[in-house]
């Protein structure tokens, strides 16, 4: 299993835990953006091929190289939006793929958040005076730990702009990729069960394995498995061993889900106070009404301050 951790709340406390994990071997979570971001984007041989090679499984072409680049995408106006990216790379000639992991589903609404970003990405490549036919093809790119799809196992699935009825593409220079890696649930127990092979599964699928059960140590039979089969995972396998050595990459991982822990544990606290706020006023009109009755129908003002435990001041305002 995946190691829980209960975070100190000095930052002193979050680099000593940092170094203590990364000196026992520990195994970042590749789960999360900042480590899955790390581990694409390493100086190392192995980091960089681990990501030609996601690139070449997840696109159904040949990536010769990668380049990565500035992750944020600024806005055309002062108050428009600005969007960071947790991958952004360009490879063969000019074409372009955001790769993003979402362990959570959020109230927001992903499919709308693949296009735009998508979107973004190939109209940022227009120069001023360039025909549009010069666009270069751009992959939005998401492996999900939640179901957008829930009628469908198919994993994973593809987006482009089509003919309503006759499906006929309008263009392939935009594709969305959308990898909901909980639907493979079910060809892990198979293969736990001998009823499948690892072989069966096509190189992209692997990926979503490796990503989500990795660190889970009931898996790590599974996980070996995958790394002999695949170059691209056996290669991200050894750089994230790597990045888990560094301390630093350690307490980058630890400071950024402490914030997403005060921030969830924030916005908790304010629901709750919400709440008792609500049930207050709530419990405050309902006497209200019931003090109007009662002043309706001529009942006494003792009475009714004993029924409702209203005040004087307050029963004659109604």
């Amino acid at each position: 299993m995946k190691t829980a951790i209960k975070f100190p709340f000095s930052g002193g406390a979050v680099r000593r835990l940092a170094r203590k994990y990364a000196a026992e071997g520990r195994i970042l979570d590749v789960m999360l953006d900042i480590v899955f971001k790390l581990l694409f984007t390493a100086d190392d041989e192995d980091s960089r091929e681990a990501l030609r090679l996601l690139l070449s499984d997840c696109t159904h072409r040949s990536v010769r190289n990668v380049q990565v680049q500035n992750n944020e995408i600024l806005p055309e106006y002062l108050t428009g939006k600005t969007v960071r990216l947790d991958i952004h790379v360009t490879f063969n000639d000019g074409e372009q793929a955001d790769l993003e992991i979402q362990v959570k589903k959020t109230d927001d609404d992903l499919k709308a958040r693949a296009l735009l970003l998508g979107a973004k990405l190939l109209a940022g490549q227009m120069k001023r005076g360039e025909k549009y036919r010069e666009a270069k093809r751009v992959y939005q790119i998401f492996f999900l730990n939640c179901e957008l799809f829930p009628g469908s196992d198919k994993v994973p699935r593809r987006y482009f702009a089509m003919e309503e009825t006759e499906h006929d593409k309008l263009s392939q220079d935009l594709e969305i990729i959308i990898y909901e890696m909980p639907k493979l649930k079910k060809v892990v127990t198979a293969y736990f069960e001998g009823k499948t092979e690892l072989k069966n599964l096509s190189p992209e699928q692997k990926w979503c394995i490796y990503f989500r059960y990795k660190g889970n140590e009931k898996m790590e039979s599974l996980i070996q498995e995958l790394c002999k089969q695949e170059e691209g995972i056996m290669r991200a396998d050894r750089a994230l061993s790597k990045i888990s050595r560094d301390q630093e990459k350690w307490a980058k991982a630890l400071f950024r889900e402490k914030a997403a822990m005060d921030y969830r544990s924030g916005l908790y606290a304010a629901g709750k106070a919400g709440e008792e706020r609500g049930k207050i006023i709530g419990d405050t009109g309902a006497k209200e009404g019931i003090a109007r009755k009662m002043k309706a129908h001529g009942r006494p003002l003792d009475q009714i301050i004993e029924d409702t435990g209203l005040s004087p001041e307050e029963i004659k305002k109604l």
